[in-house]
């Protein structure tokens, strides 16, 4: 099973983050970036849609994108990050990348989940 997902979690309030908009975009040649998914976390906090008509990843640098700063404004919520950007690579593209973010409005984590 192949493909790219997220899971936001809002570790000041000890649940899921729903609502975060996330883009996916992956690197080209000459330093652009080309976007390739976006949509919005459910109320799990989960995005299992990042690529169209699930296909499979091309190997290469990608780049996700957290709208952190949306998130936080609709409960009033000041952050310190407005958006979280985290960067990765793609090797083998049958395999499934999972990149959570746990994130709170003074700082962020992540990892290569499962």
């Amino acid at each position: 099973m192949g493909g790219i997902t997220t899971h936001v979690l809002d570790t000041s309030l000890g649940r899921p983050a729903a609502g975060v908009l996330v883009t996916l975009e992956r690197s080209e040649k000459g330093g652009a970036w080309s976007l390739v998914g976006s949509g919005l976390t459910d109320t799990d906090g989960r995005l299992g849609t990042l690529l169209a008509n699930d296909t499979l990843p091309r190997p290469g640098t990608y780049r996700m994108t957290f709208d952190t700063g949306g998130y936080f404004a609709r409960s009033g919520t000041p952050t310190f990050f407005p958006s979280v950007a985290i960067t990765f690579e793609i090797g083998e593209r049958d395999e499934h990348y999972h990149v959570p973010l746990l994130v709170s409005p003074y700082g962020y984590s992540t990892y290569r989940g499962s």
